[in-house]
């Protein structure tokens, strides 16, 4: 058991379950991109820990920026999405990797990609960590899953209750 704030967590996946899925997404997402220099666009602040690990296992040269988005508020999705940074780069007829700590309901996910597609890029593929199907509420595709998890409410690794538990290596699910 884990305390975060107020709420009791158990373990959920654990560090070396990680390690070895992030390794098989880096390996798959530099044989999909080999040749093609992608802009790598990391979603602040959850997928910070995931983004870096990831990068370390691509063998293909790329750029990375980020932006920030949000539709949380403590431990709800408030339905509501708003960009709070920008992207800065030129992202027409580039291939776009996003990379995102979860996806559940879809929301922002979908108001990104949308968001992207006005600037006309070469192509669009997400990368999530963990994905919730049973909550998702868009017909938002990711292309490459990390782990498919159930409609839990999940801390660690880049992913806060509150602001409070990214700094930790594993992933815990509340109990």
């Amino acid at each position: 058991m884990l305390k975060v704030k107020d709420k009791e967590f158990e373990p959920y996946l654990s560090e070396e379950q990680l390690d070895v899925r992030v390794k098989a997404l880096g390996r798959a997402l530099s044989e999909d991109y080999d040749g093609k220099h992608p802009l790598v666009l990391g979603i602040l602040n959850g997928a910070f820990m995931f983004l870096s690990d990831l990068m370390k296992e691509m063998s293909v040269p790329l750029e990375v920026s980020f932006i920030k988005i949000a539709s949380y508020e403590a431990m709800q999705s408030t339905g509501n999405v708003r960009e709070l940074v920008g992207l800065k780069e030129e992202v027409g007829n580039r291939h776009i990797i996003i990379v995102e700590d979860i996806v559940d309901t879809g929301r922002s996910m979908e108001y990104l990609i949308e968001l992207l597609k006005e600037k006309s890029p070469a192509s669009i593929s997400v990368v999530s960590l963990l994905l919730k199907p049973e909550a998702l509420a868009t017909d938002v595709e990711v292309d490459y899953v990390g782990f498919e998890i159930p409609n839990k409410f999940v801390v660690g690794y880049g992913l806060d209750y509150d602001g409070y538990g990214r700094n930790l290596r594993e992933i815990y699910q509340l109990t």
